[in-house]
Order: structure tokens, then sequence, then C-alpha cells
């Protein structure tokens, strides 16, 4: 294996405040690896170049602008230009541990994949909303693990956190066109070709997450939404774990129902259920609003992601219709 040279590949869209945060945190990495930074400016109109060139000093590091097209498009962009033969992919809303190039370097060295993804966790420095939603994203009670096998090698990355060798992104030709789902589609591409994709559990990053509750609603309701397309795409990542988020939902309904005739016990499990994940959001996190936040994250993300998968699987598996057409706001156009 040829030595590793890091490149990171970070597409922006109008959030030079975020860029300025994830740039100072790469200041403070340690291990003196030799790495480059390839900032995409997918069309924004509150631009990070002035950001950028803050840190031109002391980073090595590259801007780039480009028309809209969407994330996976301009990490594709940034790939195509990049000067590594390993990128590392991040959202502009994450911060970086000063270890995180030492955990994925070590990792890769001793046992080499083509693609890796590692977890996101919560700075101490983030909101009580923001830590709430990142237990409900991460926890394993929830729809936190629902991402391939994590011990196997056929690990689905987010692209948050994802790496991916310049060899496979040349023989799998990056990222789709559909947003969100562009990662898990990426990852099943590159196992369907024979490339070996792993989980690094300690590569984790800081993922900041700046939603409010309707944004949130929106971006879980659309990973539901996606999941059935991809399983149009992929038939063999078809698996019952998908439909829980849409049971979940149905049945809590159904304990509403049932209450009115006076049956208790099925509104009685979803109590017990909340409950544990009350008690696990505050061991975390040792706050009582985080907990109660979580709670209802934990509500908003099964409602949202089991609405959207069963309205896009009516659509896409009963119905037989064009996901393009039927969902034209998940796919983007590619630019030159």
């Amino acid at each position: 294996m040829e030595p590793l040279h890091f490149s990171f590949i970070i597409p922006v869209y109008n959030r030079p405040e975020e860029i300025h945060e994830l740039l100072d945190s790469f200041t403070k990495l340690e291990g003196g690896f030799d790495y480059s930074i390839c900032i995409v400016e997918d069309g924004s109109s509150i631009s990070s170049e002035e950001i950028v060139g803050q840190f031109a000093d002391q980073l090595d590091i590259s801007y780039y602008f480009k028309a809209n097209s969407g994330p996976g498009d301009s990490r594709n962009y940034g790939m195509a230009r990049a000067i590594g033969n390993y990128f590392i992919i991040l959202d502009s809303d994450v911060l970086l541990p000063k270890d995180y190039l030492q955990v994925v370097s070590k990792s890769l060295l001793d046992n080499y994949a083509d693609c890796f993804g590692g977890p996101d966790a919560a700075h101490a420095s983030f909101s009580n909303l923001q830590k709430a939603i990142n237990f409900a994203m991460t926890s394993f009670i929830t729809t936190g693990g629902i991402r391939g096998g994590k011990d196997s090698d056929k690990f689905q990355p987010r692209s948050f956190n994802m790496g991916l060798s310049k060899r496979a992104f040349e023989a799998s030709g990056g990222f789709g066109t559909i947003h969100p789902g562009e990662d898990p589609d990426l990852s099943l591409r590159l196992i369907n070709l024979g490339f070996k994709s792993k989980l690094i559990k300690d590569a984790y990053v800081y993922h900041k997450r700046r939603i409010s509750w309707t944004k949130f609603y929106q971006q879980v309701h659309k990973f539901g939404m996606v999941r059935p397309i991809l399983n149009r795409w992929h038939p063999k990542s078809e698996r019952f774990i998908f439909w829980l988020p849409t049971l979940f939902s149905i049945g809590f309904a159904l304990s509403i129902v049932l209450l009115l005739f006076q049956i208790k016990w099925l509104l009685y499990i979803y109590i017990i259920y909340f409950l544990v994940a009350f008690i696990m959001a505050l061991i975390n996190s040792s706050n009582l609003i985080i907990a109660f936040l979580a709670v209802f994250a934990i509500g908003v993300q099964f409602f949202g992601y089991g609405y959207g998968f069963l309205k896009s699987t009516i659509a896409i598996k009963i119905l037989k219709e064009n996901p393009e057409k039927r969902f034209p706001k998940l796919f983007f156009k590619h630019v030159q």
C-alpha cells in the first residue's frame, strides 16, 4: 500500500461561521500529518471565501466555488481536484477532536479499507437541543444503528464523517444525485464493486446539527423517504428493520385509540419505552432538560422517518412510480 496522503473534502452552503469553527479545529490536530483541505462552495449566496483566506497561512487549503448542485456532486467536484490519494469527507457542521487523524491513520495502516465511516458525538459546547437530537440520532434504541453490519466489511458510512480512497472514487464515479441518501447509495455500490468498507468506532467527530424542531422533522422525514428508493436500487439491502419506525408510529396511534376503549396495555409498553429512553438520556447527559428533550426528539424521529418511509413505499413499491418524478426535491442535477 502506498503512503496515505489525506485530502479533506468539505462542501458548504451558506455556512461561513461553521467553516470557521471547523478550520479552527484543524489547527489543533495532533500527529504532524501531511494533509490538504478542499472547500467546495455549493452556489452559496453567503460566501466562505474570506474565512478560508484567514487560515491560508496555517493550513494547506484550497477553495472552489461552483453552481449549486447538492452536497454529493460538490464532494465529487472536490475529490476530482484534490491532491491526496485518500479522501476524508466531512460536513461543514462538524468539529474534529485533536486525535482524529491519529486514530484514522492507525486504523487504516493496521487494517486497510477503501472506505470507512466514523460516528458522531456531542461536544460540551453544544446546546441542549443539539445534545438531545444527537442522542436520538445515535442511540441504539432509536434508528441510530440502521446502516449495515458494524463489525463486518460492509459498513455503510454517513458522509458527515466518511473516508474514501481515490481508487474507490474513480471506480464508482462517486456520489449520485439523490440527497439525502447519497452516502448509503455510494457505500452499497462500492460493496458491489468488491471494495471493503469498515467502521472506525474511535474516529468520531462532533456533529453540531444546527437545526430546529421543524428542520429536524424535515430531515428525518427525508431519510425515511429515500430508503424505499435505495431498496429499489439495491434490493439486497432491503431489511425488515427499516419498517420499525413506521410500525412504531402506527402502534402508538393505535395505543391512543385503544385507550378510548379502556384498553391500556399497549400504551403502557410505549410509556415503558420512553421511560427507558429518558433514563438512558439522563445517564448520558446528566441533565434533566436534555433527557426530556431527547424523549421528544425520539418521537419526532420515529414519526418523521416512519411517515416518510410509508409514503415513499406506497409510491415506489406499490404504485411503481418513478422516484425522480414523484419526489423531485430529493434529487439534484450534476454540474460540470
